[in-house]
C-alpha cells in the first residue's frame, strides 16, 4: 500500500487528534461526521458530511479510504458491518456492539473472572422494587450516553417517582461502590500478545465529567499491576486492534472493579500526547495501519485538566504558558455548558 489513507468515523476532539497523529505519520485522513461544524474539520485533510445511515454518502467515504477507523463508540452496527464488507474496520464491529450494550460488556467482564460492581437488568420500573440490595446505585441506559448523560444516582427506591424515567428504554442497574479512586488504564494492542501499556492514570471527575487526569496515579504496586494485567486480559480476549481504555473503581478496602470499556482512544489519555515519546493517538494510527511499533517510554510526569464550557475562554486570550504547559483547543464553535471544548497538561518534573 503506496498511500494510507485512513478513514475516522466521528468528528469530535478525539477525531481531530487522532487526524494530527496521522499527519505526523504522514496518513492522510478523511472524516466522515453527522455534525457539519465538527471541530476535525479543522485538522483532517478531507471531510464528508452525512447521517450514519446515509448508505449514499458512506459509499462515497468507502471509496476514499483504506482503513476506517471510529472516535466514539455510539455508531450504528449495521453501518459498520457494512463498511468492514469492503474495507478493514479496526476495532472489528462486532466489539464495538459488544460495548454499546452495558448488559452485554459486564457479562463479557464477568466471564473473564474479573471484578465488576453488583449490577441488574432493569426491563421495567417494577423490577426495581426486589433489588433494593442494590442501593444506593446507578440506574443507566443499556445503550448510548456519556458524560452521565441517561444516568440516574438513586439512593432509595421512592426517589424513581421524582427522576422522570422513561422505562419505554432498557436500563442496567449499578450498585455503588464505596469510591477511594477512579483510574484507568490505556492499552494499545498490535496483534496476540503484542501490545504497548500504559501506566494507570487517575482520575477525578465533576459532575460525572472527567476533570482531572494525572500520572503517576497514588496507587498501591498490587492496583498498579492488576489493572494493567486485568487490561491485557481484555484486549486479548477482545482480540483487539488498536487503542482501548479500561475504566476502574477502586474500594475504600483498596478492591479493583472494572467500570467500563471504552473501545477507543481516551479523554484520560490526553496527556499521553506530552507525557510519552508515542501518544495513544498515534500508537492507534500505527496499530489500524500496520505500521512499526515503537516501545513506549515515559518522558514525564503529567497533569491534564479538561476545560468545560466557559472555561475555554481565558485560555483562548492567554498566548502566554511556562514551557511545561501544553494548551489545547479543540477549536468548537460553540461554547456548550458541560461541553468539553479544551485541555491543558502540565508536565511535572
Amino acid at each position: 500500500m503506496s498511500e494510507i489513507k485512513l478513514g475516522i468515523i466521528g468528528g469530535g476532539q478525539l477525531g481531530s487528534m487522532l487526524s494530527n497523529a496521522a499527519r505526523k505519520l504522514n496518513i492522510k485522513t478523511v472524516i466522515y461526521c453527522d455534525d457539519l461544524n465538527a471541530p476535525a474539520k479543522n485538522f483532517c485533510d478531507e471531510f464528508i458530511f452525512g447521517e450514519y445511515n446515509n448508505k449514499e454518502k458512506i459509499h462515497e467515504f468507502i471509496e476514499k479510504v483504506n482503513i476506517v477507523t471510529y472516535e466514539f463508540e455510539n455508531i450504528p452496527f449495521e453501518t459498520l458491518n457494512e463498511i468492514n464488507i469492503k474495507k478493514s474496520v479496526l476495532p472489528k464491529p462486532s466489539i464495538n456492539r459488544l460495548i454499546q450494550h452495558r448488559l452485554a460488556e459486564k457479562d463479557f467482564i464477568n466471564k473473564l473472572n474479573l471484578r465488576t460492581t453488583q449490577y441488574a437488568a432493569i426491563d421495567k420500573k417494577s423490577d426495581l422494587d426486589s433489588l433494593k440490595d442494590l442501593l444506593p446505585g446507578i440506574l443507566k441506559t443499556t445503550t448510548m450516553g456519556y458524560d452521565g448523560k441517561g444516568q440516574y444516582p438513586i439512593k432509595e427506591i421512592n426517589e424513581i417517582d421524582t427522576l422522570n424515567i422513561d422505562f419505554s428504554k432498557s436500563y442496567i442497574l449499578e450498585k455503588l461502590v464505596k469510591l477511594k479512586k477512579e483510574i484507568s488504564v490505556i492499552i494499545t494492542r498490535f496483534g496476540n500478545n503484542d501490545y504497548e501499556v500504559y501506566e494507570p492514570i487517575e482520575n477525578i471527575h465533576e459532575d460525572q465529567i472527567l476533570k482531572y487526569s494525572s500520572i503517576p496515579a497514588d496507587i498501591s504496586e498490587n492496583i498498579f499491576n492488576q489493572s494493567k494485567n486485568w487490561t491485557i486480559s481484555i484486549a486479548e480476549e477482545l482480540k483487539f486492534i488498536g487503542t482501548l481504555c479500561v475504566e476502574f473503581f477502586i474500594d475504600r478496602n483498596d478492591n479493583l472493579f472494572v467500570n467500563e470499556i471504552a473501545p477507543r482512544v481516551h479523554n484520560s489519555g490526553h496527556l499521553t500526547i506530552n507525557a510519552y515519546n508515542v501518544s495513544q493517538f498515534e500508537n492507534h494510527i500505527r496499530a489500524v495501519c500496520s505500521l512499526k511499533k515503537v516501545p513506549l517510554k515515559k518522558l514525564s510526569n503529567a497533569r491534564m485538566v479538561n476545560l468545560i464550557g466557559s472555561q475555554i475562554d481565558q485560555y483562548r486570550k492567554n498566548n502566554k504558558f511556562n514551557e511545561n504547559e501544553f494548551f489545547f483547543d479543540y477549536l468548537k464553535k460553540e461554547v456548550k455548558e458541560k461541553r468539553k471544548m479544551g485541555h491543558i497538561t502540565t508536565l511535572i518534573r
